[in-house]
This record gives C-alpha cells, structure tokens and sequence, in this order.
C-alpha cells in the first residue's frame, strides 16, 4: 500500500499572440457582421459583445476576412495617413487569429487595450 499525493495547478498557456496598430481601428469598424457588431467590436472589444471564447468569433472573424477581401478598395480609404497599419496588415491579422480560433475553440479570449 502506498499514498500517491499530487499538487496541480492548471497554468493559462497562450496558444496565440498578435499585435496589431489601433490606427486600424477605423477601418475594423467600418466592417459591419451579421451579428450587428463591427469588426473592431470583435477584436479590440470581444468581452463587451459577451464573446469569451475563440469559437465564439471564429466565424466573424472569417466573415470579417471575407468582407475585406471582397472590398479592398472600399477599405484601403482607411489606411492611416502616417503609415502606421494598413489594410493588408488587418487582412493577415484576421486571417490568422481566425485560423487560430479554429484551431483552438475553447481557448479563452484576454485582449489588452
């Protein structure tokens, strides 16, 4: 017989970090989801709209990703005239933290403003 005693502590790990210029925040809001929200609700302010979760935006993030695509022009109007961010820059970093949603569904959201 014996006694087998464990201590465990279930440490938060990130399994995706990106950065991206608030001077894209115009544009991110500009992009309207069916949901009623804007793209920059969505990824500067996923908390308030009761998002807590990445699978909870994947799929608006992937439509944010497909308005932008079908409307480059109407969205490079946005690009920051000091060149800080543009409008490719928002489109990978949809792209990406859409995929790493996906790939990570119960992954909880933290975003510092």
């Amino acid at each position: 017989m014996s006694l087998d005693v464990d201590l465990m502590v279930v440490q938060p790990t990130s399994v995706f970090s990106k950065n991206i210029t608030h001077n894209l925040g115009k544009m991110a809001n500009a992009v309207i989801l069916s949901d009623g929200n804007t793209l920059y609700q969505i990824l500067w302010r996923p908390e308030e709209c009761g998002y807590v979760l990445a699978r909870d935006i994947s799929e608006l993030l992937d439509e944010g990703f497909n308005i932008l695509l079908a409307e480059p022009e109407t969205y490079r109007k946005y690009n920051p005239e000091n060149g800080w961010g543009n409008y490719e820059g928002l489109v990978d970093f949809v792209y990406k933290y859409r995929n790493a949603c996906w790939d990570n569904p119960e992954a909880e959201l933290r975003v510092s403003r």
